[in-house]
């Protein structure tokens, strides 16, 4: 997968090479969705409203900071959400049967993505393959949860939904523009027109997209979390940065504009990292993302930071969505 991304976003012969295989695709995604728009395929509706947070392509885009951004809103709206999401990964079952995320899970058992999610204490956070079954689930366990967010899901038609958010990476937006396996879209740019609102996260917002910028300045010591310094604190001193995300050239650029000056290296998406992933002995700090901060906790020392962000949307985008759920 990492060697096709490599593709996906630049020129390369290999786009010809697989595009016949991407018209297939192609068709097979159309039939899929015919199928369940024109009721040959159920989708079977819940008591409370479900927003899906997703995206139409391969690969992090930012739909995680916007589904706990959301959470929070609907919160202060007084609304009581859930959230669900498939997991990346699970040990605890085979992903079948739908599990309870807590914070003092392991994210070999319950996914990074997860387990951050439920670290921050918004709100109940509960994963499995089947996300009708993970809801139905969140909502006999948590019979105040007035209404679910799905982070991720944008092509799981049997989850019925009553609004759908698309979140676009405002760097690279769709590559080449191509489906799998040829380029990174899981569903043609045309999808975008039936989604109630579309999010770009980062880059440049054109007309009907809502942006989406992430914020962070403080690092809290992996080790003792309680330790929090300013990125002027670790100004002039030697530092590492470690990315495992999907684009981990957004989290450098970002400490770049907190004018921090790191040597860089990025993992795959969802990387288990070791210890010796992180074994820098000539670095005086080592900085990484919060989703990668929930897999190295294990092994953290004194020279582990990590930089919590946050999504910062235009309300109007809350409003929207609310106003769609309880027409």
């Amino acid at each position: 997968m990492e060697r096709l991304q490599h593709h996906w976003y630049r020129l390369s012969p290999l786009h010809v090479i697989l595009y016949p295989v991407s018209l297939i695709f192609r068709v097979l995604v159309s039939l899929r969705r015919f199928l369940y728009r024109s009721g040959v395929f159920i989708a079977p509706k819940f008591h409370v409203p479900v927003i899906i947070v997703g995206n139409i392509s391969v690969g992090g885009t930012g739909k995680t900071p916007l589904t706990l951004w959301l959470a929070q809103q609907l919160i202060e709206e007084g609304w009581h959400p859930g959230i669900i999401s498939r997991g990346y990964r699970k040990s605890k079952s085979d992903g079948s049967l739908p599990l309870c995320v807590t914070a003092e899970d392991l994210p070999d058992e319950v996914g990074d993505e997860p387990l951050l999610m439920a670290q921050r204490n918004l709100c109940p956070v509960w994963i499995g393959r089947d996300r009708p079954a993970v809801a139905s689930a969140l909502l006999l366990a948590h019979p105040e949860c007035d209404i679910i967010l799905s982070d991720d899901g944008l092509q799981h038609y049997r989850l019925h939904r009553d609004a759908e958010i698309a979140v676009i990476d405002g760097a690279r937006r769709f590559g080449n523009g191509l489906l799998l396996p040829a380029g990174p879209l899981r569903e043609p740019v045309s999808r975008l027109h039936d989604v109630d609102a579309i999010v770009v996260n980062g880059g440049d917002a054109q007309e009907n997209e809502f942006g989406m910028s992430l914020h962070g300045t403080r690092f809290h010591n992996l080790l003792n979390p309680e330790i929090i310094v300013t990125a002027n604190e670790l100004s002039g001193q030697r530092l590492q940065a470690i990315a495992g995300i999907g684009h981990p050239q957004r989290f450098f650029d970002h400490l770049q504009e907190l004018g921090l000056h790191c040597s860089v290296r990025a993992f795959a998406d969802h990387h288990d990292f070791t210890a010796s992933d992180l074994a820098f002995d000539d670095a005086d700090a080592i900085l990484m993302t919060e989703k990668d901060a929930v897999k190295c906790a294990a092994f953290a020392t004194e020279k582990h930071w990590v930089l919590r962000v946050d999504a910062q949307v235009s309300p109007a985008l809350a409003q929207l969505i609310i106003k769609k759920v309880t027409r």
